[in-house]
């Protein structure tokens, strides 16, 4: 076994080693987040896959649906295994602790590593649920984030781009430097070029996802009323030219007329429905990425300070509303809206008005950076209260396995 004494090494906000007791920690301090339901559901509960189950809103949609709804099933993330060189990503850490966590409750979760947007996995996925879990699926919660996807139909790969549509798009962002000094920048975005929305779209779309139902439909795996929502988000007025007007607008846009097309067929053919469920702000691994939107979410901290709500508690209720513990609240568009606490008029007039006099002098009295800058390095398993980082930890931690 490996051990090594971590320190985070970084290049913006992409950390080039995780921490294995830090991610196990995170995974803890989530799951005692998560409120618990007045009755736990006993014996076999409901039968869920979770794609994209490893970070973010899913990691939360696993720990959510374990304590509010009891689920057991099938857990699909895309990580990378510890090497010498490089500790696994801080996902393998977190699924490790997740399926620890599991078992302590009894519940009996797998948890597959590899390539969701394969028709491979989408087979093994099946098998499991036919010869594990009785051959019928309830839930299916899909919240993938990627930078590309191969269909498996034609072999070929797109690559989903971060750009405006029309025009370039100028926008303050926040960065630090390498002592953590913070900093406020202006950065210019091109706009999209040639077939960058299509290519967007058939990434981050509803695609995979109807391929995901359509597979399952085949296999005849969906139980009577089986239900299934995809994550997404649409966000500030002060990010929307690179978001949700942008090139991933029109995928999230795609997304939702999946979802209503879905709910169409699953209606008619098994009593169910299929929903999009847009999400709050988040320090999150792939929204980090996304110009704009780090200085957005520290000053939105800044404006709300312990009212912003952390993504498993938003899953918790998106939970009670799937199982039906709270009764379901759609939006026009047929959309679970789960971000009604960040766009109200008083918040965002709040957080425009940080935003217009936000530059690297003023930055550190208008944002919360203390808590933004925790919040990344807890991504990775650093900066988590309780972990001692000097001592050396093992490195090598072995993927859940799974017994027949």
């Amino acid at each position: 076994m490996s051990e090594r004494v971590l320190i985070p090494r970084n290049r913006g906000f992409l950390f080039l080693d995780s921490h294995p007791a830090g991610c196990a920690q995170t995974v803890t301090d989530i799951w005692q987040a998560c409120p618990a339901p007045a009755d736990v559901p006993e014996g076999a509960g409901p039968v869920a896959l979770i794609i994209g189950s490893s970070a973010g809103y899913g990691l939360a949609a696993t720990l959510a649906g374990l304590k509010r709804a009891g689920i057991r099933g099938v857990m699909v993330s895309f990580e990378k295994a510890p090497t010498e060189r490089r500790t696994a990503t801080a996902g393998w850490y977190r699924t490790a602790a997740t399926a620890d966590l599991a078992r302590g409750t009894g519940r009996d979760l797998v948890f597959l590593n590899g390539d969701a947007f394969s028709d491979t996995m989408k087979d093994q996925v099946a098998d499991l649920i036919e010869q594990r879990f009785g051959g019928r699926l309830d839930y299916l919660i899909y919240s993938v984030a990627a930078p590309r996807r191969t269909d498996p139909d034609t072999g070929t790969t797109y690559a989903s781009v971060l750009k405006p549509i029309g025009r370039a798009n100028r926008t303050k962002t926040l960065l630090f430097d390498g002592q953590g000094v913070p900093e406020v920048r202006e950065v210019e975005t091109g706009p999209a070029e040639g077939d960058d929305v299509e290519q967007t779209v058939a990434v981050m779309g509803g695609a995979d996802w109807e391929r995901w139902i359509d597979h399952l439909t085949g296999r005849g795996l969906l139980a009577e009323g089986f239900t299934t929502a995809a994550l997404s988000y649409i966000g500030s007025p002060l990010t929307a030219a690179i978001y949700r007007q942008g090139t991933i607008g029109v995928a999230k846009s795609h997304l939702e007329a999946t979802a209503r097309a879905l709910s169409e067929r699953l209606g008619k053919s098994v009593g169910g429905r299929a929903v999009t469920c847009v999400n709050g702000a988040a320090v999150t691994q792939s929204s980090t990425a996304i110009p704009g939107i780090a200085l957005y979410t520290g000053l939105l901290r800044g404006v709300l300070g312990e009212d912003v709500v952390p993504p498993v508690r938003q899953l918790a209720a998106l939970w009670d509303q799937l199982t039906g513990a709270a009764p379901l609240v759609l939006d026009d568009e047929d959309r679970i809206r789960l971000d009604t606490w960040e766009l109200t008029d008083d918040v965002q007039k709040a957080v425009a008005e940080r935003w217009e006099t936000a530059t690297t002098d003023t930055i550190a009295r208008l944002a919360d950076l203390a808590w933004f800058r925790a919040e990344v390095q807890r991504l990775y398993g650093f900066s988590v209260p309780g972990i001692d980082y000097t001592a050396p930890v093992t490195t090598d931690v072995p993927w859940p396995g799974h017994t027949p």
